[in-house]
């Protein structure tokens, strides 16, 4: 195979595909939320599998758990990936996130992205991860919401990588900040409609 995939055989592209989004599609917050008492997360909040859904449940444990399993699911796929060179590993990171995003289990209806993307994000390019807390963190403590910090981060991390010279790094993750930005099209609504919940608060 040849182009953006350089000689990565076909083979080799479609298990890192395969074995990144069976990875990505594993639901933690769903499962998590089941084994702490609280049954169907999806009936929780906004409805969300994810960590910030995950809080609103109460459970700092169960919310710090399903964090770190949503990153994690995205890197480990990346680092097997790398024994067969970075395009294996970066298909094994998009595939990763979609499995996330549309995991078979759930009838295709995942989570938003943003764990799954600083996990992806983490075993491809690990100071693109300091790109991105430095600026959510900034963004969160200007304006106190959390979709807003998240949308502005994962925005920056591909503009940064590219400047560093990682181009197809910085093309695999600016293709992750669109699937972001698709899933939270609600949350865009609701921050150009000023409706948007901000960190802290109980909404």
């Amino acid at each position: 195979m040849t182009g953006i995939l350089g000689d990565l055989p076909v083979q080799t592209a479609l298990l890192a595909a395969a074995f990144g989004y069976l990875c990505g599609s594993i639901p933690f917050g769903l499962v998590l939320a089941r084994a702490f008492g609280f049954g169907d997360i999806r009936k929780i909040g906004s409805g969300n599998i994810g960590a910030t859904n995950a809080l609103r449940t109460g459970n700092k444990l169960l919310a710090a758990l399903t964090l770190t399993g949503d990153i994690l699911k995205g890197t480990v796929p990346v680092l097997v990936g790398w024994r067969w060179g970075v395009e294996a590993a970066g298909i094994a990171g998009l595939f990763a996130f979609l499995g996330h995003l549309f995991p078979v289990w759930l009838g295709f209806k995942g989570g938003k992205g943003v764990a799954t993307y600083i996990g992806v994000l983490l075993g491809l390019a690990p100071m693109g991860v300091a790109v991105f807390a430095v600026i959510w963190l900034a963004m969160a403590l200007l304006f106190r919401y959390s979709s807003l910090a998240a949308l502005t981060a994962t925005l920056v991390v591909p503009i940064a990588l590219w400047l560093w010279g990682d181009s197809f790094i910085a093309g695999l993750t600016a293709l992750l900040t669109v699937l972001v930005y698709l899933k939270h099209h609600g949350n865009i609504r609701r921050l150009l409609a000023g409706t948007e919940t901000k960190i802290g608060s109980k909404g």
